[in-house]
């Protein structure tokens, strides 16, 4: 008698992309252990300011939990981040210009991602791409290979926050500027594109006070972002976007990532549903 095994579930070739938005992004996470979950695995993945960082983590292969682990190794201690955060400080009276200090990105990316993680594109087992804006000729740069760890650390270069990366005789600062959400990058080939917005709005404070001048520039950039973000969806929409709950959490809140998981963690299972549900759809 011949045993016929019984059939395999065939899954579509599904491309990730995770946005900007600072500390808000630790959300990340949860969608990459809900993908775990559910036994899925990115064909491609794209990422944008903190999603190039945690994006460039999982197309080299670590899992949602794997990532975790490490942003708690490396976030999960308040001392500890300002022990880096001193490390890192600027040291030249040119990058304390204007009474704000500038740090390095390609430094800060040498300390926050994972030795274990290789320095070039070609060697990720996922495809992945990053995505930063050309300061001088005011463009978006796509960036798929050469050295990873510059190529993030262009795509987080917020500016007044970090100085601008050069890469291929170009300057360039912070992807969110032009393409906060980037899932317009992936390949052609995919076939359900799963999209996680971390950029939010601007909570109003229950004092009913006036923003400051630090509120009042990251905030102006959610606004920016969020424009960006609107125009784009009129033309074309991910097969699923995900928005954790993040408001609330400010882009710099890196010394609350216990919280900021915590406080994000229900996303996990509504990707689960949200996935589920295309995948039964196109089952």
């Amino acid at each position: 008698m011949t045993v016929v095994p019984p059939p395999q579930p065939s899954f579509p070739r599904l491309g990730l992309a995770l946005g900007g938005g600072g500390a808000r992004g630790l959300a990340h996470v949860h969608v990459l252990s809900a993908l775990d979950d559910l036994g899925l695995r990115p064909s491609a993945i794209t990422g944008c300011s903190i999603g190039a960082l945690i994006g460039a983590a999982a197309a080299a292969g670590l899992s949602g939990a794997e990532i975790e682990d490490e942003i708690l190794a490396a976030l999960g201690r308040p001392a500890d981040v300002w022990g880096k955060v001193w490390k890192l400080r600027p040291r030249s009276l040119a990058d304390l210009a204007g009474g704000l200090p500038v740090f390095d990105p390609v430094a800060v990316i040498g300390e926050f991602l994972p030795e274990r993680i290789p320095d070039d594109f070609s060697a990720l087992p996922i495809p992945f791409s990053t995505v930063a804006a050309d300061f001088y000729g005011t463009a978006e740069v796509e960036i798929g290979a050469g050295s990873l760890r510059r190529a993030v650390a262009a795509s987080i270069a917020i500016p007044a926050l970090f100085r601008p990366v050069e890469i291929g005789g170009l300057t360039l600062i912070d992807g969110g500027v032009v393409n906060p959400l980037p899932f317009d990058r992936l390949p052609q080939t995919v076939e359900l594109i799963v999209s996680v917005d971390v950029v939010g709005t601007p909570v109003r404070p229950d004092n009913g006070r006036l923003p400051g001048a630090r509120e009042a520039l990251f905030g102006a950039s959610q606004v920016l972002m969020q424009a960006l973000i609107s125009e784009k969806l009129k033309s074309r929409q991910p097969d699923v976007l995900i928005r954790p709950p993040i408001d609330g959490i400010g882009v710099l809140d890196f010394t609350k990532a216990r919280d900021i998981l915590a406080a994000t963690a229900s996303v996990r299972e509504d990707v689960k549903a949200a996935v589920g549900r295309r995948l039964d759809a196109a089952a």
